[in-house]
């Protein structure tokens, strides 16, 4: 069986029984990086064979991994900090599992979403989770429309490093939230605005990074046959090539799809 085990997102008391059961009793545990989770093992004194299986490693390493999991092994997969296979390795692996009939069993533990989701005080009925925030400049504008017409919070991960320049890039009366140490004695909840981010520049550009986003546009109506144009195109494209096809048949700009 192929367990999925969560780890603490900073503190490493934020572990389950459970998950400290199943570390201990399973054959080995696929990891992103031996040497965080070894930190993780040995605090809790853990003796376990690991073997690296990050993004690049993952479907070289799937092949020997299916047969010990036939062979009624017992199998852990760890990310770094968190839930296993949220914009992690593991999700090829998992399908495979289903594939071959091979239980998966997934543990509940830390995950920054949710936590940071709930440390905000954003009233909201639905959210969305963007993964990494986009590099380039033109994927970053479409993704920024679509987060300020969306009607509910979204959510992303972006580096220290562009944090303030990815605020700067939102209208003026936008509020950020920035959730950053999650779970770690530094942990805070920052609300900024493209215009004040420049003043926690010490406080932004370090850290864990989670951010947050609330809807501030109301969508804009379309008619019927465009929303049907839309989710004819949606079961067979992604959402950007979808938008960018209808915005082409019908001359209308790419904003209104998006929303």
């Amino acid at each position: 069986m192929l367990f999925l085990v969560p780890t603490p997102i900073g503190n490493l008391k934020d572990i389950t029984f459970r998950a400290i059961d199943i570390l201990s009793e399973c054959d080995y545990i696929l990891c992103e990086d031996t040497r965080k989770t070894i930190h993780l093992l040995n605090h809790y004194n853990i003796k376990k064979k690991l073997i690296s299986f990050y993004k690049e490693k993952e479907r070289a390493l799937e092949e020997k991994i299916l047969d010990d999991l036939k062979n009624d092994l017992k199998i852990c997969l760890v990310s770094d900090a968190g839930t296993p296979a949220i914009n992690d390795p593991g999700t090829h692996l998992i399908a495979k599992c289903h594939e071959a009939d091979i239980k998966v069993n997934s543990l509940p533990g830390a995950c920054s979403i949710p936590t940071a989701l709930a440390l905000s005080g954003l009233e909201f009925e639905k959210f969305q989770f963007l993964g990494f925030f986009p590099k380039k400049e033109k994927e970053k504008k479409e993704l920024i429309e679509s987060i300020l017409s969306y009607i509910g919070v979204s959510i992303f991960f972006e580096s220290p490093k562009r944090i303030l320049k990815t605020i700067a890039q939102f209208p003026k009366d936008c509020d950020v939230f920035v959730a950053k140490e999650l779970s770690k004695i530094h942990e805070s909840l920052i609300k900024v605005t493209s215009d004040s981010a420049s003043d926690f520049e010490e406080s932004l550009t370090r850290g864990e990074i989670c951010v947050l986003v609330k809807g501030n546009k109301a969508p804009s109506k379309l008619k019927i046959e465009d929303e049907l144009l839309m989710k004819k195109l949606l079961k067979h494209l992604s959402q950007r090539d979808a938008v960018k096809i209808a915005s082409e048949i019908t001359g209308k700009k790419k904003q209104s799809f998006y929303n």
